[in-house]
């Protein structure tokens, strides 16, 4: 039975309220999702649904923005200027790219709006302030 601190193997299929799937461990070849429970290696929602799940196990679950990637927060968006991005760098809306914080974490950006002199971003996760709907199945656990 899976417990905290139990190593879990399982596949998953992630979808939206519309059916359209965003994530599956099947898609581009196999491949399962390992992680410890409550070792913060996924969203909190996944890790709850697991708790007391058993290998052979199958379930679906929903689980809201708030345990999964946030709420949406529009002061992530920040308006930089054109100057900031590499001479020649194609920039178009909804070109994605990885930014360097100071403390040295890395951070998605997404392009959101072009003007003239600035380029507006969106630091928020893609999937921030969606409720996500998941299908899993559990195939190995390890204590």
């Amino acid at each position: 039975m899976i417990k905290k601190g139990s190593k879990v193997t399982l596949d998953y299929e992630g979808k939206f309220e519309n059916g359209e799937i965003f994530d599956s461990s099947k898609h581009q070849g196999h491949h399962p999702l390992e992680f410890t429970v409550r070792e913060k290696q996924v969203i909190p929602g996944f890790e709850k649904a697991v708790l007391g799940m058993k290998k052979d196990q199958e379930k679906e679950f929903s689980t809201e923005a708030k345990d999964a990637y946030g709420d949406y927060n529009p002061q992530l968006l920040n308006k930089v200027s054109k100057n900031a991005f590499p001479a020649g760098q194609e920039l178009k809306v909804g070109n994605a790219f990885i930014l360097g914080s100071p403390d040295g974490k890395r951070i998605l950006a997404r392009v959101t709006e072009i003007k003239k002199e600035t380029v507006t971003i969106d630091l928020n996760h893609p999937l921030a302030g969606k409720k996500l709907f998941f299908k899993i199945k559990i195939l190995k656990v390890d204590d």
